[in-house]
């Protein structure tokens, strides 16, 4: 057995060699090359081979049909199915042979058949060289399964689209089989073994784009992956059954005829297991929709007894917020309250300005009113003189007593107010960048100024060693000796009295008199802008002689000729006739009231409206003697809703909410009214016609004087002439008695 194995081996390499001589190799120099061939999708090999295994094939079946040799057709009958295994040949070109025949009685039966079949595959597998249309399938070329041809392929576009081999399954790196770790659980990881499955085909384009720069092209991953397959659940959806009533019939009568038996004569039937039915009330339809539509209410009850307790639950809620918002305003309005009681008892005890001493004033002026008509009513004759002199006396000491005060406040903010006027002349230039930041700059105007105000500082120290104050001094007459002046003369002249009197050993106390000379000469010094130009713009006097001219008034009271910053101004541009200081001495010796609770509610309104209105104009137009002529004379001192009296009590507001605040659309109200006011959506619906009618009367009253106005006239809004006629008709003036009238009289005439 083993020698006939070895015959048929040497037989099969005498075959190959016979095939070598007459088939060379590709690589050769006399082999014909093969022209590129489109390869199918799932074979092994490459175009040219699939090309070159056709040729040998074709040899090999021509061989077949001339050698009439056994050994000869069982070698052929090897040969492809080596060839098969070393992946020189293709599955589908060449069909498999049968299996080595055991016997050798059966080889001459199996070389027959193989001998037919390669005539017929060869016959099948040729087909005449023609141009191939586009739409043309093998099929149609005369192609048949399991078959071989030769075709030639071209692009169209070769630059655009050229065709590119294909790489072979061989040359690629993945490996078939990969291992993956995966974690099953936290901290516990499993290997995988996974099972890589090369596709058979090339997917089909479905969407994608092209680069216009290197003509790549890239596919739309969401359409070209398959969606996820949704788990069945056992239930058939979206569809006509599960949407459809299934009807069927049943019968209900027996199939067979039964009978019953009963008890009678000869036949006997127990009664152990019977039961004893009793028909039950009948229900007709009406008593049974009567109790579902019982039930139904029950149900209803029970959920309005529970959207009634979230209701009310709401609005007790609501209550409590409203309440607690009352209380928050009203300990609000108290300590506001309170804050200006100590405010104004503070100011009682304690004043420092202008208008705490006219508080004063107004105090003492109505104490004595109180007084005196106590003493009117109470005593008679002598006696009546008598308490009205002891009366006299108490006034006028009183009244040195608030002016020995006033000096002494005044004496003390002098030193406050000199060092006020200094850092203002000696602060740098500021201003806003446009990103918001603070810039600040100094200019050799502001460092001089800076340098006489350490120095005048410096002067002014009492608690100093004779060295630094013979150091200051030199320094003092070094910085004044720059110019040549009669104030500069006069200054060094007091330094060297000064420097004189200490080498002779002259107590601190003694020279006091000297230092302060000293200081208010290099004071006037500093206010000279010759010698200090940067405060040439805080004096209140300018120094050109052409705004002096043109800003100096005649005060009628004191007969000076001042400037007019010391003249008090009103809404109508125009300049009282007396200065601030003739005022206020009149209102000492006279009338003796109290303006700050005019300034207080002016500022108030000023900060709503800003706060309301960022553009608000007339509340800051208006001064203090047009709020107090609104006040007394149009609103008469007193609140419109329940004449309160309290002035410091009393705000303005607006009329209607929806407008900017005027003259003619404002109200004076109590702080505690104010709340209730601003929500009124609608006055006509809140108020009554005649509430209305006054109001308006009183706007009347404020257009007219301030329509004299040039400033406040272009925001005037007049109403109609009749609607303005019947109002002054409707609604006469009425003006009160005593003091208050003579009081809106000289208003009026002003």
């Amino acid at each position: 057995m083993s020698e006939q194995t070895e015959n048929e081996e040497q037989e099969v390499k005498d075959v190959k060699e016979e095939n070598t001589d007459t088939n060379p190799q590709p690589g050769g120099s006399t082999a014909e090359q093969p022209p590129d061939v489109d390869r199918e999708p799932g074979s092994d090999g490459e175009a040219v081979q699939a090309y070159r295994l056709t040729k040998d094939v074709l040899e090999a079946a021509e061989e077949a049909e001339t050698q009439a040799d056994l050994h000869n057709d069982v070698e052929q009958l090897r040969e492809p199915q080596k060839t098969e295994n070393v992946g020189n040949s293709i599955a589908t070109d060449v069909p498999e042979t049968m299996e080595e025949a055991e016997t050798q009685a059966d080889l001459s039966d199996d070389a027959e058949q193989l001998r037919e079949q390669r005539k017929e595959n060869v016959g099948n597998s040729t087909a005449t060289g023609r141009v191939v249309e586009e739409q043309q399938s093998l099929m149609e070329l005369g192609v048949r399964p399991h078959s071989s041809t030769r075709m030639e392929m071209s692009s169209t576009d070769p630059n655009t689209h050229p065709l590119r081999p294909l790489r072979p399954p061989e040359h690629d790196n993945m490996p078939d089989v990969i291992t993956v770790r995966v974690q099953t659980d936290e901290d516990v990881f499993q290997e995988v073994v996974v099972e890589i499955e090369r596709p058979r085909q090339q997917k089909a384009f479905l969407g994608g784009y092209r680069h216009r720069l290197t003509g790549a092209e890239y596919h739309h991953a969401a359409v070209q992956t398959p969606p996820k397959r949704r788990p069945d659940r056992g239930v058939v959806v979206f569809s006509r059954n599960t949407q459809t009533v299934e009807l069927k019939s049943q019968v209900q009568q027996c199939a067979v005829n039964i009978s019953t038996q009963m008890t009678g004569i000869g036949c006997y039937v127990s009664c152990m297991n019977d039961k004893l039915v009793t028909p039950g009330n009948y229900i007709t339809a009406d008593e049974y929709h009567d109790r579902r539509l019982r039930a139904v209410i029950l149900l209803q009850s029970f959920a309005r007894r529970w959207l009634a307790q979230q209701e009310v639950g709401r609005l007790r809620r609501e209550r409590d917020r409203r309440m607690a918002w009352l209380e928050l305003q009203e300990r609000r309005r108290r300590e506001e309250k309170e804050e200006q009681l100590r405010d104004r008892r503070h100011r009682w005890m304690n004043p420092q300005r202008r208008e705490d001493f006219n508080l004063l004033y107004h105090a003492l002026e109505k104490w004595r009113c109180e007084e005196e008509q106590r003493i009117n009513s109470s005593l008679q004759g002598a006696e009546r003189k008598a308490a009205l002199c002891s009366l006299l006396e108490q006034e006028t000491q009183l009244i040195a007593a608030i002016r020995c005060h006033r000096i002494a406040v005044q004496n003390n903010n002098y030193d406050k107010t000199v060092r006020n006027f200094l850092d203002k002349s000696a602060a740098p230039h500021q201003w806003r960048a446009a990103d918001g930041r603070l810039i600040k700059m100094d200019s050799q105007h502001t460092v001089r100024a800076r340098e006489l105000r350490d120095l005048y500082n410096n002067i002014n120290l009492s608690t100093v060693s004779q060295e630094q104050r013979l150091h200051v001094l030199m320094t003092l007459k070094h910085t004044v000796k720059e110019h040549a002046c009669q104030l500069t003369q006069d200054i060094v002249d007091l330094i060297n009295r000064e420097v004189d009197l200490m080498t002779r050993g002259v107590k601190a106390a003694s020279l006091e008199g000297l230092r302060k000379r000293i200081s208010t000469l290099f004071l006037q010094y500093i206010k000279t802008p010759v010698f200090n130009p940067e405060v040439a713009k805080h004096l209140k006097v300018p120094q050109n002689p052409s705004q002096l001219k043109n800003n100096m008034f005649l005060c009628c009271g004191c007969h000076r000729y001042l400037h007019s910053a010391n003249f008090s101004s009103s809404a109508s541009a125009r300049l009282s006739s007396q200065c601030r200081n003739c005022t206020g001495l009149d209102n000492i010796a006279r009338s003796r009231d109290d303006f700050s609770c005019y300034k207080n509610i002016l500022r108030r309104l000023r900060a709503d409206e800003q706060r309301l209105n960022e553009e608000a104009k007339i509340p800051f137009l208006l001064q203090v003697e047009d709020v107090r002529y609104l006040v007394e004379v149009v609103w008469t001192s007193r609140s419109a809703l329940h004449a309160s009296s309290d002035l410091y009590n009393l705000v303005f507001i607006r009329w209607e909410r929806q407008r900017d605040w005027s003259p003619w659309n404002c109200i004076l109200l109590s702080k505690e009214e104010t709340s209730a006011h601003m929500e009124v959506e609608d006055i006509h619906k809140a108020y009554e016609a005649t509430f209305i009618r006054r109001i308006e009367h009183k706007h009347t009253l404020a257009r007219r004087h301030f329509s004299q106005i040039a400033v406040m006239a272009e925001y005037l809004d007049s109403p109609p002439t009749a609607a303005l006629g019947n109002q002054l008709v409707s609604k006469p003036i009425t003006m009160a008695t005593g003091k208050h009238a003579t009081d809106t009289t000289l208003a009026s005439a002003h």
